[in-house]
């Protein structure tokens, strides 16, 4: 049962990844060299495309890190840790909901960019945090 939630939610991170790459998230250096990183556009706090993808490819690599701590801890997980498990998972399903809604806009401001990379640094302390206690 554990293993084919972990596969499902592993299944979602990588469409979610195929998504933002097709969405000019795969952008190479020389690219992004010409883009002005830490400026906002001038109206009302959103940053630029170019920001916000940048932003979401970081989050992004992270969710596939954590799939992977999550994966590798499935096989010796004790009976206690599932539910913390669960809850690592849906906080990930929800960051990566708001994540996706936020590029389907083409906007984000600076402030919801912190707040999600905020959350995101709250789930991996989590997962961290069982890692240490297996």
């Amino acid at each position: 049962m554990k293993t084919k939630a972990v596969g499902v939610f592993f299944a979602l991170v990588m469409a979610a990844t195929a998504a933002f790459a097709q969405m000019g998230g795969g952008m190479m250096e020389g690219q992004k060299s010409g883009m002005h990183q830490g400026q906002m556009m001038q109206h009302g706090g959103m940053m630029d495309h170019g920001q916000m993808m940048g932003g979401m490819r970081g989050m992004s690599n992270q969710m596939s890190e954590m799939m992977g701590k999550i994966s590798g801890m499935m096989k010796d997980m004790p009976a206690g840790n599932m539910k913390i498990m669960s809850g690592v998972m849906n906080d990930m399903s929800h960051q990566m909901m708001e994540m996706s809604m936020a590029m389907g806009s083409g906007k984000v401001s600076e402030e919801a960019m912190k707040k999600m990379q905020g959350r995101m640094m709250e789930i991996q302390k989590r997962i961290s945090g069982m890692e240490m206690h297996k």
